[in-house]
């Protein structure tokens, strides 16, 4: 009960209000800026391979499941090539940085990721512990396991470093350290599909994951940049039991010279531990897309917008991104609520887009009575007629974004009753489905040849009061936008590698 209330009271601590946002330092502390790489001194690097050769992205949705790859050097490289690694370096007055595959908030990539393999011809003749390092595209490697795994599969362990985003956005970073670990989780699982792998979270417990990677080790860290567990998953079918890491030899590098302290953030990770839990299954299924370009490109072209054109899209095209929100059967704990700004077809107005029909009937009595609740088919219904731009802008931090996309949306979640029933760490949960619901609808997007950009910034309450939602029934934990996005021609994109 003691970490079921303090989920409750970090959640209503850190929503942003019109007078007053979450507390953070208010500006950019260039100085104390952490290093996006997290590097192990005296871990052997491994260098992977780099593949063009991917299927087209309509084939990952198909009812045939794309044919298996051997595990071996060059198909490992794959997925992480295409789920955690670079996609693009972007230069501008001088200055440089890395765009990767999973898209993260600030792009500050709090996510580390952990691969625990058996012998793979090209790593090492035993199973081996290893640190994915995507600058490099190369594994580090942390250790040798005298137990051997065996069978066509293996293991992933992801991590945060809550610090990276702590750095910019203070006490409300927990929040977006789940989102992106649910992004990466998102990209992990497309980039498995590709290559006609099964990908799934184990229900591991979080200590147990902390201690598999090593992270638990504290003394290899700055006491500040430690890595908090976040989910253990399992590709294919590994065999035997998984292996206990010892001490590690390989030290942390350090990430940023000095840290400004957020007491909080250490107590809501804490309190939200535990063992993962396995939300059920949708009821509904993502439909096969039309034929579209390799899955490598669009994973390769996906970015955040920076602002939008105001420019409309059409109904299929709207209709096909909600669709695209099913492909994670294991979020039904989100739907959606949307602006339609500028769609063919459609009124201008407000929306309800539900992704678990299960969830309607309650849906329609805790929201507000004048709701029209229009059935639009396929789960999709207007609630009011209107204008809702300066609405959207004004929810959504003021950022102009949300008003210029076709459309806008907040996920909103099954809230009190799911921490009830999964304990707290069911909070965290609740943020990785709406990452994974993010990563795709970026793809998605992508694919039409269209932009997106999540939105972490919003007004919590002000949207809830929207709606008519008066407790902590539902409550919206991430924001999205789409449309046509306006190209930086200041900023010029060089290859990642």
């Amino acid at each position: 009960m003691k970490n079921l209330t303090t989920a409750l009271h970090y959640h209503d601590r850190t929503k942003h209000h019109p007078s007053r946002y979450a507390a953070s330092l208010g500006y950019m502390d260039w100085a104390t800026q952490p290093n996006p790489f997290r590097r192990y001194k005296n871990a052997p690097l491994i260098p992977l391979t780099h593949s063009d050769t991917t299927p087209p992205y309509h084939l990952l949705f198909a009812n045939e499941i794309l044919p298996s790859a051997p595990l071996c050097l060059e198909s490992l490289s794959q997925l992480l090539r295409y789920s955690l690694g670079l996609a693009a370096i972007k230069s501008q007055g001088g200055s440089s940085w890395a765009l990767r595959c999973n898209a993260s908030s600030g792009n500050l990539q709090p996510t580390e990721c952990y691969v625990i393999a058996p012998a793979i011809d090209g790593i090492n003749q035993q199973s081996t512990l290893s640190h994915y390092a995507p600058r490099e595209h190369a594994l580090e490697l942390l250790h040798t396991y005298k137990i051997q795994l065996v069978g066509d599969g293996f293991y992933l362990a992801l991590s945060s470093v809550l610090w990276r985003e702590a750095w910019k956005y203070g006490e409300r970073s927990w929040r977006y350290c789940q989102l992106d670990a649910g992004h990466a989780y998102g990209a992990i699982k497309i980039a498995a599909t590709m290559l006609g792998w099964e990908c799934e979270i184990i229900q591991a417990q979080t200590g147990e994951i902390g201690h598999l990677c090593g992270v638990d080790q504290y003394g290899r860290y700055d006491s500040n940049e430690h890595e908090s567990p976040d989910m253990l998953i399992r590709i294919q079918t590994p065999q035997g039991n998984l292996p206990q890491t010892p001490k590690l030899d390989s030290i942390a590098n350090t990430l940023s010279p000095a840290h400004h302290p957020w007491e909080i953030l250490g107590i809501i990770d804490d309190a939200t531990q535990g063992e993962y839990p396995s939300p059920p299954n949708l009821i509904q299924s993502r439909k096969s897309s039309t034929p579209t370009k390799s899955a490598g490109e669009i994973i390769l072209k996906r970015r955040s917008a920076q602002a939008m054109d105001g420019s409309n899209i059409t109904e299929e095209q709207f209709r096909q991104l909600l669709n695209s929100s099913l492909f994670y059967c294991h979020t039904p704990d989100v739907n959606f609520f949307i602006f339609v700004n500028r769609v063919d077809g459609l009124e201008r107005g407000l929306y309800a887009y539900i992704r678990n029909p299960n969830t309607l009937p309650l849906l329609q009595a805790s929201l507000k009575e004048s709701f029209a609740w229009e059935d639009k088919q396929e789960g999709l219904y207007l609630l009011q007629q209107g204008d809702f731009r300066g609405v959207a802008q004004r929810i959504s931090c003021n950022q102009e974004i949300a008003k210029e996309g076709a459309f806008s949306f907040g996920m909103v979640c099954d809230f009190s009753s799911v921490l009830e029933t999964r304990g707290a760490i069911g909070y965290k949960n609740l943020y990785h489905q709406c990452g994974k619901i993010g990563q795709i609808m970026y793809l998605e997007a992508t694919s039409l040849g269209l932009s997106a950009t999540g939105i972490g910034c919003f007004l919590d309450d002000e949207f809830h009061a929207l709606l008519g939602l008066e407790n902590q029934q539902f409550q919206s934990l991430y924001h999205f936008t789409i449309g046509r996005g306006i190209i930086d021609t200041r900023v010029s994109t060089l290859p990642p590698y």
